[in-house]
């Protein structure tokens, strides 16, 4: 019997290793390819250019701004609302099973198609609220991407404060509101920034939505204001990889190289604001 559970642990053990090791060497080939690739392209006009049918005079300017404000606007919408909805669920309302019931469908929703929050975009942002195809209607259909991920991670981070602060605070006469503005949620921020971080990364890699609410493939403008057209990276970088010239695909390279690197930079800020966050309460 112990030589038999020895064997099975050994398999599994072999099976997660070999495992990281496949999916560790199809993303070092990946990105290998996509940077051999990618880097010759990246030049000052390739990022100052709007979108041509010439791949040599084709550049990435509206996709880049698009992406930018469709980033910041999702961030308008769906931080204030995903964080507050995370204390509410986690602090706030009492335990019973409509909360359950609102939690199991928050963590259902999480696990749902991206295309079918576009179809929902669809139906109520462009059609029904009249919005049309437009910035607004793209921000806010991917804030109903993210809003479950927000709310788990917030959720769980704030789930993660040890009781014993909670205590603490209200032996000194603190009122709930306090002890949760000034000592949850403190503690709580480093986790939080994380979900905010990795929701917003998942909503600038997103096109299924954006293409299903109607979001340009090709604009030769630059977005003015939220009821403006607009197109993003990841429906650039889709256009031209289905284009048959090979010179195309060189340049959805080029604009993958450029998406990884604002989905770096803003990994980079989030542990940068994590570690601040954690060194003030240390000095606390």
């Amino acid at each position: 019997m112990q030589r038999k559970f020895s064997f099975e642990a050994l398999f599994v053990k072999y099976c997660g290793v070999a495992a990281v090791v496949f999916s560790l060497g199809c993303l070092i080939v990946l990105l290998t390819v996509i940077f051999i690739n990618g880097i010759p392209g990246l030049r000052l006009d390739f990022l100052t250019h709007f979108p041509s049918r010439f791949p040599a005079q084709a550049g990435i300017f509206s996709a880049l701004i698009g992406t930018f404000w469709i980033l910041v606007m999702t961030a308008l919408f769906s931080i204030p609302l995903g964080v507050m909805t995370g204390i509410y669920l986690e602090e706030l309302a009492k335990d019973n099973w409509v909360k359950r019931l609102i939690q199991v469908n928050i963590a259902n929703l999480s696990g749902v198609p991206s295309v079918v929050y576009g179809i929902l975009g669809l139906a109520v942002f462009v059609r029904f609220l009249g919005f049309d195809r437009s910035i607004l209607s793209g921000a806010l259909t991917m804030s109903l991407l993210i809003l479950p991920i927000i709310i788990i991670a917030t959720t769980e981070a704030i789930r993660a404060v040890p009781l014993s602060i909670r205590l603490a605070a209200f032996g000194v006469g603190a009122s709930p509101r306090q002890v949760i503005w000034y000592h949850v949620l403190p503690e709580a921020m480093p986790g939080i920034l994380t979900g905010v971080v990795l929701a917003l990364s998942r909503a600038i890699g997103e096109s299924a939505p954006l293409i299903m609410i109607g979001a340009l493939s090709f604009v030769a403008f630059v977005p003015h204001h939220p009821l403006d057209s607009f197109t993003v990276l990841s429906i650039q970088i889709f256009n031209w990889v289905s284009r048959p010239q090979e010179a195309f695909h060189a340049l959805a390279s080029s604009a993958i190289v450029v998406l990884l690197g604002i989905t770096l930079s803003m990994n980079v800020l989030a542990i940068y604001l994590r570690t601040r966050f954690v060194q003030r309460r240390g000095g606390d």
